[in-house]
């Protein structure tokens, strides 16, 4: 289906990582689990707390604002490598539906493409390298190249920077709130992916997965503002 594809040659993609490449909410819960668990702590609440935000951020409301920067990305690094651990060789299984394809297609087409993610580097890095998508993207921003992690527009703003088009003409892909919030504030237009979430009443356009037989009539109806 994605050879239909068509998107005014002014407009660019910018791509979300998890929840938008890769369905990683229940692993990425199940391992803030274990890791509290193993430091004595129970992660009540943890999946609201955590969607959407950077390391950083999650580790400060658990932990408190006081906590040391060191043991800020010492937890960060930890809790990251457990979730690593337990995707492990399923990642082709948790990738969003259709995700693969549509991002191929786009390349093929000529459609500059991003990733803008608070994500760990080395998410990113097995993410996009074990999914084979990584020759598709113009640019890869993650969380720690920006100061303000979403939802501060700063990571978008910056993808589309690197890509030499305007914010006001991307089409952002998007799952939580905050990065909804982000794209919105970065001018974007929001394709909202209802992995995370029943509803998106940030998105544009709200789509279950790539499959969406609205997505492409969607794209194609899209002029550069």
């Amino acid at each position: 289906m994605f050879e239909n594809l068509r998107i005014h040659p002014a407009l660019a993609f910018i791509f979300d990582m998890d929840g938008v490449i890769v369905e990683s909410t229940e692993l990425h819960t199940r391992a803030w689990d274990e890791y509290l668990s193993r430091q004595g702590m129970a992660a009540n609440g943890i999946m609201s707390r955590m969607l959407g935000k950077r390391n950083d951020q999650i580790v400060h409301e658990i932990w408190g604002p006081d906590l040391p920067e060191a043991e800020v990305f010492r937890h960060g690094a930890d809790k990251e490598r457990l979730y690593r651990e337990l995707m492990g060789a399923e990642l082709d299984r948790h990738l969003v539906g259709g995700v693969r394809e549509f991002v191929r297609a786009a390349h093929a087409a000529g459609v500059k493409c991003a990733l803008a993610t608070n994500a760990e580097p080395l998410n990113v890095e097995f993410v996009v390298g074990g999914s084979g998508l990584r020759p598709c993207f113009g640019t890869l921003v993650d969380g720690h190249q920006v100061k303000n992690a979403k939802p501060d527009p700063e990571v978008f703003l910056t993808a589309a920077s690197r890509l030499g088009v305007r914010a006001e003409n991307c089409i952002v892909f998007e799952d939580s709130p905050g990065g909804m919030t982000a794209a919105r504030a970065a001018g974007a237009r929001v394709a909202g992916l209802l992995t995370t979430l029943r509803e998106a009443p940030l998105a544009d356009l709200s789509i279950p997965d790539f499959h969406d037989p609205r997505l492409l009539p969607w794209l194609s109806t899209l002029q550069p503002r």
